[in-house]
């Protein structure tokens, strides 16, 4: 009997043990090597959840100051014991963690404003940073809190140090306070993936580099899930407040027991919890027969920011494999068509999660939205089980406002990462020279005493002899609106100087349904001047550390060039703290628009020809015409615009470099460009030569003759770079058969083989073995020779930018417009204005940052 109790209890056993396991999945899975749980203000360890916190007297050595000023309260409505107490720092004040595994971690901060007596906990304003980063800039419960009286942030930090300081900085003698705090490892797994960044479709590189901050994390068709199950202590909540339309989707679920896991997504990624639940279309909306028919979420985010996207799925819906296909969108932007699951799991109810990075593009609102297939399919469905948002780092290291540790915190100095430091030095430094010089214009020019002071952010080392002076300027009038132009003294060669009321006139007051296109720099534009001259007005975002290098530098290789075939500015604007070019509006936008997205007429062959001819020309310029030469370091076709006649421009020079010294051989720098265009050896090196802007043109031709991205992460492993998959069908001699399909039977044989040839030379893996541009120019003005020989009795071929000379060869800059500017004056306007007639700008359209 008592052997048949023993066997009695033994599935009780054995479900005790699953039980068991089961916790052991839900927190065991990752034992943090960094652990830190403190409970400030506390006098006895706290235990939350099964996690236990320190208490403030056991955590105080490891802070800056000695002084304990604790406040605690009994009767608080909050959600857990970490808020009932607090403790405040009356100065700056620091915790310094020990890391012993370096790399991404949690940074956990609880906020609640105890009632005290002495201490109004209410109104303290201060800010919060982490290693180099900034994650609060004055901030206060009282204005930044609303509708909740706590405040819990987690954000993830990569600490490249064995220690890093968490400092609480009071503003104008407030006071600062904190209710709890982790700093905990993170699995190296959690981000390992290189996420997609969408409009361009390009991979994103550098994100370990960002501070991240959890905007929203979704446990969408479920229940909130609490840190306890979780693999690592997240909150997930429910997705119904995100719903755009409720009756667009049906919660469905299945045992958690059902979801399988597989080596590459494992339950640190996210628990089975999240898995087991989904969103599916509703079957019962009338609407979902409507191709156009989506499920919706939407969020509210900073538009200044850049967001880090993850969308977690687990096909729990369908009757068999291969069923399931569906679009995601972000932003409206098609982040996946035609997705098929099964492609990635080869199994049902496995997860799978994909990343993504989005720019907010200056809109308060990020929408995620999932529906039907662009295919014809028997099963219509589309899901989502999880998604997270999480807030991006800026370029100052910031996730709160444009502001460096060391504009948040003068003379602090950390060494968890390295990016604060630079970007701080370097806009402390700027902040100098602009003080400098607007010492220089009052002291030494009381003339220029005037309503419209010289712009404070053209002070550049441009060529020519008195380029950093600022002279007085000439009022004019507007022959429309009798406003004031004016004429600065600043280099001539920036042309006309206009007024922002002028600039304001010239949008419509900045209307966005005039908008361009948005980027790092801020956003361009359409316009139309007094004299109905359209105009591409970009308009710098002061926010923004990006923004402001690239218009210096665009600035400054524009006060240098002159050629048809590269961009020539009208004027520019700097009041009110603007930072505004002005730009001669392109007709037919980027070269891009006119190869595959845009469902524009497709080009002929001799166009695209002509096309390439003509930015060959203009970087053959930038490499030959200048006394040290010029390396574009950004060629693509998004940056080859095309005017009201399909003549090409080079533009964007926000990343251009001067070229080495006739006594060098390259220039070392930080890589910077755009995935699929960079030339493999200056990525590996960190040697920039001309032969770089080489290779990323071969990029262009091939995408001119394929019609494809240069790349498609979308598309099979081999077909993802269109170098080398082209450069495949290239060395056995088939390159014809992966042409745009509008172009078959239209091509020239021996124009496409030299073509081919061209492209393959620019693509070598050696630089040294790459041609100058100058030959590639003759290289594709022959085969553009070819091509016209055989279709000369052809007039359906006839193009409206014919070329009526072809020179043997090319060795010499053109002989028009290739004067470099390099003095206020030189030149006729005659000259200046043929310039200026045909200028293009960069990013003109959908452009949304690099």
């Amino acid at each position: 009997m008592e052997s048949m109790a023993r066997m009695d209890n033994l599935p009780i056993l054995f479900l005790m043990i699953a039980l068991g396991l089961c916790l052991v999945q839900t927190r065991g899975d990752f034992t943090p090597t960094d652990n830190y749980l403190i409970d400030c203000g506390a006098s006895n360890s706290t235990t939350v959840e099964g996690q236990t916190y320190k208490s403030d007297s056991e955590s105080s050595s490891m802070l800056s100051t000695s002084q304990a000023i604790l406040v605690a309260t009994q009767n608080a409505s909050v959600p857990s014991d970490l808020y009932l107490t607090a403790r405040v720092f009356l100065k700056q004040s620091s915790y310094s963690f020990k890391i012993n595994n370096q790399g991404i971690h949690w940074v956990r901060l609880y906020f609640y404003p105890v009632s005290d007596a002495t201490y109004d906990l209410k109104s303290a304003l201060f800010s919060v940073t982490a290693g180099n980063f900034v994650l609060l800039h004055n901030f206060s419960m009282k204005a930044d809190v609303k509708g909740s009286s706590y405040l819990f942030k987690e954000y993830m930090i990569n600490v490249t140090s064995n220690s890093l300081a968490l400092t609480f900085a009071p503003t104008n003698n407030s006071i600062a306070f904190i209710n709890a705090i982790e700093v905990v490892s993170v699995p190296d797994s959690l981000l390992s993936n290189v996420p997609v960044s969408l409009s361009p479709t390009l991979p994103y590189s550098g994100l370990t580099e960002h501070a991240l901050e959890t905007a929203y994390r979704l446990n969408v068709g479920g229940k909130k899930v609490t840190p306890k199950n979780d693999t690592l202590g997240r909150t997930w909540v429910p997705d119904q407040a995100y719903l755009a339309v409720k009756s667009t989707a049906n919660a469905t679920s299945v045992p958690t027991s059902s979801i399988k896991y597989s080596q590459s997504v494992t339950t640190l990624i996210a628990p089975n919890y999240i898995y087991a639940t989904a969103d599916q279309m509703a079957s019962t909306n009338a609407d979902v027969v409507n191709p156009t028919f989506n499920i919706t979420w939407d969020f509210t985010v900073d538009p200044d920011f850049s967001y880090f996207v993850r969308m977690h799925f687990c096909d729990i819906v369908s009757p068999a494999l291969n069923e399931l296909y569906f679009n995601v969108y972000v932003n409206t932007i098609a982040a996946l068509s035609d997705f098929d699951l099964s492609s990635k799991t080869s199994a049902l109810a496995t997860p799978y999660y994909t990343d993504f990075v989005v720019n907010s593009s200056g809109s308060s609102n990020l929408s995620v939205s999932i529906g039907p297939p662009n295919m014809d399919t028997s099963y219509v469905n589309a899901i989502l089980n999880g998604l997270e948002i999480l807030k991006m780092s800026n370029d100052a290291g910031s996730l709160d406002g444009p502001y460096s540790v060391n504009g948040v915190i003068p003379g602090e100095s950390k060494s968890s990462t390295k990016i604060g430091p630079i970007v701080g030095s370097v806009v402390g430094a700027a902040a100098a020279l602009g003080l400098m010089v607007a010492a220089y214009c009052f002291f030494w020019n009381p003339k220029s005493k005037t309503k419209h002071s010289p712009p404070a952010w053209l002070p550049l080392p441009l060529h020519g002899g008195n380029s950093h002076s600022m002279g007085s300027k000439v009022s004019t009038t507007s022959h429309k609106s009798g406003t004031g132009s004016y004429v600065s003294s600043a280099p001539s060669n920036l042309g006309r100087y206009f007024t922002f009321a002028e600039i304001q006139e010239a949008t419509n007051k900045f209307d966005e349904s005039l908008l361009l296109g948005v980027g790092g720099f801020g956003k361009v534009y359409q316009g139309q001047l007094e004299d109905g001259t359209k105009v591409a007005v970009k308009r710098g975002n002061p926010r923004s550390e990006q923004g402001l290098t690239e218009f210096q530098t665009e600035i400054e290789m524009l006060s240098k060039l002159r050629h048809r075939h590269l961009v020539s500015l009208i004027g520019y604007c700097e009041e009110h703290c603007e930072m505004i070019l002005v730009y001669e509006y392109m007709a037919n936008g980027p070269l891009r628009s006119h190869l595959y997205g845009a469902n524009l007429p497709p080009l002929s062959w001799k166009q695209r020809l002509e096309i390439c001819i003509g930015a060959a020309r203009g970087l053959h310029y930038l490499h030959t015409g200048a006394a040290q030469g010029i390396i574009h370091r950004d060629v693509k076709t998004t940056n080859i615009l095309l005017d009201e006649n399909f003549v090409a421009k080079v533009a964007d020079f926000g990343l251009s470099k001067t070229g080495p010294t006739l006594d060098q051989t390259h220039v070392s720098t930080a890589v910077k460009g755009s995935f699929g265009y960079l030339d493999p050896e200056y990525f590996r090196r960190q040697q920039l030569t001309e032969k770089s802007d080489v290779y990323s043109f071969g990029v262009v031709l091939l995408e001119v003759l394929c019609a494809r991205p240069a790349l498609n992460p979308v598309l099979p492993r081999e077909q993802v770079n269109i170098a080398e998959w082209a450069m495949n069908w290239q060395k056995k001699g088939m390159l014809d058969q992966i042409i745009d399909p509008h172009l078959a039977g239209t091509i020239n044989t021996g124009s496409l083989k030299k073509f081919g040839e061209t492209a393959e030379k620019c693509l070598e893996e050696q630089g040294i073995d790459r041609p100058a541009m100058g030959d590639v120019l003759w290289n594709l003005e022959y085969a553009y020779q070819l091509q016209e020989t055989a279709m000369k009795n052809d007039p359906e071929e006839n193009s409206t930018n014919h070329i009526a000379e072809i020179p043997l060869r090319y060795t010499q800059p053109e002989p028009f417009d290739t004067s470099v500017i390099d003095r206020a004056g030189h030149g006729s306007d005659d000259d200046l204005a043929d310039a200026t007639a045909s200028a293009v700008f960069s990013q003109l359209v959908n452009p949304r940052g690099r």
